[in-house]
């Protein structure tokens, strides 16, 4: 590797970072992370923090997990590469597209489709849900209904779904034939609704009524995050998800969970479907399955899609959709020791007790500093929403969200910022004493801002 010199001197340079303006980061250069070793990262000057974000919501099993590296490094060995297109397979690919049936069997998911990663199993859940409606001989079946602060990634299928203007405008037009209901926060709500369960009744008749204006005979799929992540970890009533799942079997219409998050034991469940009791028809999956160490995701196919493709004899059941790194042998061994290592060290029983900490930690820093409006969290993903004031909720600045982020760095605490709001999700290998660690650094953050 070149020189420190160096790195400093082009850091954001040649290189164009997501979800940031190029002239910002060549003003204000990021952070260069170097080395990584449990739940702590170490700068290029030697600092080494708690990393609350845990990568980007994925390295769950911490930066140390030995038999995902060894397995990286025998499947190198033995096979680097060979693709999954018609006619071949790899004995890793078939291994893990077991696994997961199986881990997700509860869910009713009984197929795998391999990608890339979370952007890519939306994609491939739109697709596939499209292509349903088509076999089944209903192709004006072509909507898609989202909620509004989701997120299901960066291709034009998952903004289209997405829910929140930021990854949407600077790329419209978008999908046409997306509409969107609120989401169902009781922080923030067009029904200036606090009670969970008529929040949740207020948001599924809206949800009904878009479909009776929609016509349900024009709508694919419903599409939605168990626990909304980067909207600003938005954790909705218990009631919300099977709600919606009533609704959209009252219509014929299929539910897609978008579980690249809150899948494999993040929210204390090893999936946000079975944390709310509902079984969707197609899952996607990406992130934790190899707790970031290789890019790798999936959608999962439960019964009703999966009878219908195979029960087809016409050109609309072929799937004409893929990707060159489409079941990786690399990617899926290391998703086979990354998912033995979970149930290993029962990663969502840690995270729900775990997260039982955070979350007493977290309302203590709101009830001593005014700037925090809202807490949320569920397992170990977690969000504070900083205001100016509570009772008007008018979001803390930019300059002020920086001043909380770079305070709780000096003291040892790596934090992610989403506007006006701090999104936790560490580790899932998390300790108590981590946790009391976390709530010092933001602690120091608050205080720093004021």
């Amino acid at each position: 590797m070149r020189d420190r010199n160096f790195l400093l001197e082009n850091n954001a340079k040649p290189i164009w970072h997501p979800m940031a303006h190029p002239a910002e980061m060549r003003a204000q250069p990021p952070r260069i992370v170097m080395k990584a070793e449990g739940v702590h990262v170490t700068d290029i000057d030697g600092k080494t923090v708690l990393d609350a974000v845990g990568g980007l919501w994925n390295v769950n099993l911490g930066y140390s997990c030995d038999p995902i590296k060894k397995a990286i490094s025998d499947q190198l060995g033995a096979l680097p590469y060979y693709s999954s297109f018609r006619g071949t397979s790899t004995g890793p690919s078939i291994e893990l597209a077991f696994e997961l049936t199986e881990w997700f069997k509860p869910e009713g998911m009984v197929r795998a489709f391999f990608t890339s990663g979370g952007s890519d199993s939306v994609e491939t859940a739109l697709r596939l849900a499209r292509q349903y409606w088509k076999i089944k001989g209903q192709a004006d079946r072509t909507k898609f209904l989202a909620l509004k602060k989701g997120y299901h990634g960066t291709h034009f299928g998952g903004a289209s779904v997405n829910g929140n203007a930021n990854f949407r405008r600077n790329y419209e037009p978008l999908l046409p034939g997306v509409f969107h209901i609120p989401a169902p926060s009781t922080y923030r709500n067009p029904f200036n609704e606090t009670d969970p369960a008529k929040l949740a009744q207020l948001c599924a008749t809206a949800m009904e009524d878009e479909i009776a204006f929609q016509g349900p005979d024009t709508i694919a799929a419903f599409i939605m995050e168990p626990v909304l992540g980067a909207g600003g970890v938005i954790v909705p009533p218990d009631s919300f998800m099977p709600l919606a799942r009533e609704i959209c079997d009252r219509y014929g219409i299929l539910m897609i969970a978008d579980e690249v998050v809150t899948g494999f034991g993040r929210t204390g469940a090893w999936s946000g479907s079975r944390l709310w009791g509902v079984r969707p028809d197609m899952m996607t999956i990406a992130k934790a399955i190899t707790s970031g160490y290789f890019p790798l995701g999936a959608t999962l196919i439960g019964e009703t899609v999966a009878t219908a493709f195979e029960a087809d004899t016409s050109s609309f059941g072929s799937i004409g959709h893929g990707y060159t790194y489409s079941g990786h042998p690399v990617g899926c061994a290391a998703g086979l020791a990354a998912l033995a290592e979970t149930r290993r060290l029962r990663l969502d029983e840690n995270a729900a007790a775990r997260g039982e900490d955070l979350a007493a930690a977290l309302a203590q820093l709101k009830a001593r500093h005014p700037i925090v409006g809202d807490v949320r969290s569920k397992g170990l993903m977690a969000a504070l929403e900083l205001v100016t004031d509570r009772d008007s909720k008018k979001a803390a600045d930019k300059k002020t969200m920086a001043r909380v982020a770079d305070a709780a760095y000096e003291a040892g605490v790596m934090l992610r910022v989403s506007g006006n709001t701090i999104i936790l999700s560490p580790p899932l290998i998390l300790t108590s004493a981590d946790v009391t660690r976390i709530a010092e650094g933001i602690d120091a953050g608050l205080s720093a801002a004021g």
